[in-house]
């Protein structure tokens, strides 16, 4: 069965780290901490001169206020998903940033 971008939504809202928002508009107040995913690219297998496999790539960005917090988020999100990375880590308007990619 095709994993879609709703079950990822209830994946990430199993991990209980913040409220979860998709490509939230610059309109919408943020919780923290929480979780923003969005699309990133898309990967296709092909087989017999066809689309086979066609696996979506999303950014997560974990966002806290609290350093230690955020750190811990790291090892949380990498070990719920097989195909995921953290890539990298930084800190703007006094939030830290968590980014992971994942191949869902």
């Amino acid at each position: 069965m095709a994993r879609d971008r709703l079950d990822l939504q209830d994946e990430l809202e199993a991990l209980r780290l913040g409220k979860v928002y998709y490509q939230p508009p610059a309109s919408v107040r943020l919780i923290y901490p929480c979780i923003i995913y969005d699309d990133a690219r898309s990967e296709v297998t092909y087989a017999s001169n066809r689309a086979y496999t066609i696996t979506h790539q999303y950014t997560i960005t974990y966002v806290s206020k609290d350093p230690d917090d955020a750190h811990n988020s790291i090892k949380k999100i990498v070990r719920a998903f097989e195909m995921c990375n953290h890539d990298r880590s930084y800190v703007a308007d006094n939030l830290n940033h968590e980014v992971f990619s994942l191949f869902y």
